[in-house]
């Protein structure tokens, strides 16, 4: 299952969601009538999701997450999500969210606004599915008609508008408020749990360094001293040897095993492995066989 980037890919065909755009963050629509639609999404910026009908099953490392009708939740960036959406079947299927992605210098423009002082927290604050309040509910559904004239709506006003709803929500939910800090700040994090949990996201070293609570060039050294190779080979090494476990012991397609370990295509998959192992990965599942 290949990932999408967003939210950079849900403006673009197939998906064509209507999005309010400004430097720093955006507001994605999805409005869909669907049964079900499953697939992988790659987090460029930090997202706060809300559903507004049906519910969304999203999978973040070993965790899963339900997020039903007015509830939603945050996610760093840089992060690796699998969903699994439904619509609601007492109303057409319909599935409909607000996806509000944040960058870094969004949340810095809130905390300035609130005048929130910048605090380090010295452990991981666990990520939750948290109840919209009534009056967030309003606000979010005050954003719609937005979205059927968005050549009309000012830039400016699309960014204080999400610096409201950030405003309300970190005023009524200090957990919340405790992970866009925490966004601003990370965790330092043990760096082997990082890589096992991250290896087959299409990230760069940068959001590596991020995800783990380092900076870049801490990073290269402390991944220096563990494993004495580059984190490219490591990475690379990592989801070959996954590869090979997969073809012999499950019957998941070559083509799907490779966009499942983060490979852009199977051409480059199947050289790769053939390289490392002397065997392409067909061979390698008969030869097993």
């Amino acid at each position: 299952m290949k990932s999408i980037k967003v939210p950079a890919d849900l403006t673009k065909p197939p998906f064509n969601q209507r999005a309010l755009e400004v430097d720093g963050c955006s507001v994605i629509e999805s409005c869909v009538h669907t049964t079900r639609s499953k697939g992988a999404m790659f987090l460029e910026d930090h997202l706060l999701l809300f559903v507004l009908q049906g519910e969304n099953t999203l999978t973040y490392g070993n965790s899963k997450f339900t997020v039903r009708k007015n509830e939603m939740i945050l996610f760093p960036k840089a992060s690796l999500i699998d969903y699994d959406k439904s619509g609601d079947a007492l109303n057409e299927n319909v599935y409909d969210s607000l996806m509000i992605f944040l960058k870094d210098e969004c949340i810095l423009s809130f905390m300035k606004m609130a005048e929130i002082k910048s605090s380090k927290t010295t452990e991981k604050v666990t990520i939750m599915v948290k109840p919209v309040k009534e009056r967030i509910q309003a606000f979010l559904m005050s954003l719609k008609p937005y979205f059927n004239e968005i050549e009309n709506i000012d830039a400016g006003l699309v960014k204080l508008k999400i610096l409201e709803v950030l405003y309300d929500i970190s005023s009524t939910d200090k957990h919340i408020l405790q992970q866009l800090l925490q966004m601003k700040q990370p965790v330092k994090f043990d760096l082997s749990s990082i890589m096992e949990e991250n290896y087959t996201s299409p990230i760069s070293l940068p959001e590596l360094a991020y995800l783990s609570g380092r900076s870049l060039a801490t990073f290269k050294r402390d991944f220096k001293t563990i494993y004495n190779i580059a984190p490219s080979d490591w990475i690379r090494n990592r989801r070959l040897e996954k590869a090979m476990e997969l073809l012999q012991h499950s019957v998941l397609p070559v083509s799907d095993i490779c966009y499942t370990l983060g490979f852009e295509n199977t051409t480059h998959f199947s050289r790769i492995f053939k390289e490392h192992f002397g065997q392409t990965p067909s061979d390698a599942r008969i030869s097993y066989v």
